[in-house]
């Protein structure tokens, strides 16, 4: 009882108003210890989960209240911009039509020769939920979807300070979509939520992972944060993976997660179809939270988290999404997020570019090499098993 309500009052601490920044990092309930040594047995799972489950949910609700301008819900209460919908491959006639109904083209995006991504709004009057049903019923081929929001997949359990490491020199190149990075070098950074990139600690985190994992490794960064509102939406989303696949980025790593949103999926299908390997935090919802996305999108490599002593994080998401695992837990800060970057880097090493054989040979290598943790074989905690940084 005692353990139940420490993470009780620890939750109604740390629930408070949204950052200004737009995104929520989902802060974690302390876990209980026995003798120093945290205590995974399966009545914490569930006196753990619970709270995971009902935070995220206040810190959504609290988010909305916070926008109401920017954003709103969707019909399964996920965060979306308001009045915005987004289109994958979308015709001229069928954007010629949209027009005729009143929706306004606030931008058109290339993804590649063949795909764009079409950003609209919605006619005055018509909530998005209905403006995204209008352009389904006259499309009912093409590919439409709300603009949802994506939040960081790791957590920070003290203000951490960061200093410039790290140096872009020969290194295999990956992509790190995320928050700005503002004190580990990098190759080349873009903005795609603001006009320039806004450093945060979690993307500074990921990034300087991803040099120790792969030293001399040319870092590309896509801010899809930017410091607004509507930072993490599936549009800037899309639009960071499009850069990185013109600059040939083989390997992206994304420590967010999401909800299922079919424009992003259909961009990643794109980008796997074409030998670039997307690796992706698989969540800290807690072991039976649904299933959070990009890592669970078909090839798509998912990365779950353990600690120091190899067992998974107690709030770390399973199931069929779990490729592989690696240390979650980097000084004082923890979370899936930790972990995806130390996988992408191993599979950046194996490849100089984006190449369908390349890509399946560095993901079976990878394999090979993982040490197997819990049931025999690849599981759903696990995946096919640690990853160790080197």
């Amino acid at each position: 009882m005692t353990r139940v309500l420490a993470l009780l009052f620890l939750v109604c601490a740390v629930v408070a108003p949204p950052a200004a920044r737009g995104q929520v990092a989902l802060p974690l309930p302390q876990v209980p210890t026995v003798g120093g040594v945290v205590d995974q047995t399966g009545d914490l799972t569930r006196e753990v989960e619970r709270p995971l489950q009902d935070l995220r949910r206040t810190q959504v609700r609290d988010l909305l209240r916070a926008h109401r301008r920017e954003l709103e819900a969707d019909p399964q209460g996920m965060p979306i911009v308001r009045s915005q919908i987004l289109a994958f491959g979308m015709n001229a006639a069928a954007i010629e039509q949209a027009r005729a109904q009143g929706f306004q083209i606030v931008r058109t995006d290339a993804l590649d020769a063949d795909a764009s991504l079409v950003t609209l709004r919605a006619p005055a009057g018509i909530s998005t939920r209905n403006a995204l049903r209008r352009l389904q019923r006259a499309d009912p081929n093409g590919v439409y979807d709300f603009d949802h929001l994506h939040f960081e997949s790791g957590v920070a359990l003290v203000v951490v300070g960061f200093s410039q490491s790290g140096a872009a020199g020969a290194g295999p190149r990956i992509g790190l979509i995320d928050s700005g990075v503002g004190n580990v070098r990098v190759a080349d950074a873009r903005a795609f939520a603001s006009d320039a990139p806004v450093a945060n600690a979690h993307g500074n985190t990921v990034a300087r992972l991803i040099s120790s994992a792969a030293p001399g490794a040319r870092i590309y960064a896509a801010d899809i944060y930017g410091g607004a509102p509507t930072g993490g939406a599936s549009s800037a989303l899309a639009r960071a993976m499009s850069w990185l696949s013109a600059e040939n980025v083989a390997v992206i790593n994304v420590s967010l997660v999401g909800p299922r949103n079919r424009v992003v999926e259909a961009v990643v299908a794109r980008l796997v179809a074409r030998g670039f390997v997307v690796v992706a935090a698989v969540g800290n919802d807690g072991p039976a939270a649904a299933a959070l996305f990009p890592a669970s999108y078909d090839g798509v490599v998912g990365v779950t988290g353990v600690d120091a002593r190899d067992r998974v994080l107690i709030e770390a998401g399973r199931g069929a999404q779990v490729d592989f695992a690696a240390l979650g837990v980097e000084g004082r800060v923890r979370g899936t997020s930790y972990a995806a970057p130390i996988v992408a880097a191993r599979l950046a090493s194996r490849m100089n570019a984006p190449d369908i054989s390349a890509a399946q040979n560095a993901i079976t290598a990878l394999r090979g090499e993982a040490r197997d943790l819990g049931a025999r074989g690849r599981d759903d905690v696990y995946g096919y098993g640690l990853i160790s940084a080197r």
